[in-house]
């Protein structure tokens, strides 16, 4: 099984929306996926209980409780993990991070935004472990999607190449307990997804993903 964790230590940026999109392309590209919902909030766990279909699977857990529920994933036929971190806590991101295989952190292009980026990659820099920072929340015009990228460039830090757009299919899918793609199959956010999964399955498995069945 492989863990994938999606990690800020700032709210708002759409982790848990990477994280039910990207389950639910798991799902469609024939995987057994689990979403681990660490944020007190519960966000993906209510995403959960809104869902018609009986999958992916999310679990509402304490960081404590990570180790052993990642090996009862794994042991119930798990092919993939993906951690929903939650915001602010550095102690629970380092946990997490622990865990995971690769780490995808989101980020806005506001420069706050990105300054908090940097907190949630010292943390996995420490720990060694590969990862890389996804643009959320890109607005169609503007300058700020350029800059960022060139502040990060300047920092030394992966970018994923495929960026998540300021997209109201989001907002909507996740109201119905939905994944952008399902709800808005030909849309620019199922585009998106597509794009970010494919590249966190390079990152996962070494290859490209799997043709869609």
């Amino acid at each position: 099984m492989k863990v994938l964790a999606i990690l800020s230590q700032k709210g708002g940026v759409g982790k848990t929306t990477l994280a039910t999109c990207l389950a639910v392309a798991a799902e469609a590209d024939g995987k057994a996926a689990v979403v681990l919902d660490l944020d007190p909030q519960a966000t993906a766990t209510f995403w959960r209980d809104n869902r018609e279909a009986e999958t992916p699977a999310v679990s509402s857990l304490q960081a404590s409780r990570l180790a052993v529920t990642l090996q009862a994933a794994a042991k119930g036929g798990a092919d993939l993990a993906i951690i929903d971190g939650a915001a602010v806590a550095r102690e629970v991101a380092y946990m997490a991070a622990q865990h995971a295989d690769f780490v995808l952190i989101p980020t806005k292009s506001a420069v706050f935004d990105t300054m908090s980026m940097t907190h949630t990659l010292e943390v996995v820099n420490q720990l060694n472990k590969p990862a890389a920072v996804v643009l959320t929340f890109v607005s169609p015009q503007g300058k700020e999607t350029a800059d960022a990228f060139d502040a990060m460039g300047q920092l030394g830090v992966n970018v994923c190449p495929s960026t998540i757009g300021n997209r109201k299919a989001f907002f909507r899918a996740q109201e119905q307990g939905r994944a952008a793609q399902e709800y808005e199959p030909n849309g620019a956010a199922a585009r998106e997804i597509a794009a970010l999964y494919e590249y966190m399955h390079i990152k996962l498995y070494g290859d490209a993903k799997e043709p869609t069945r």
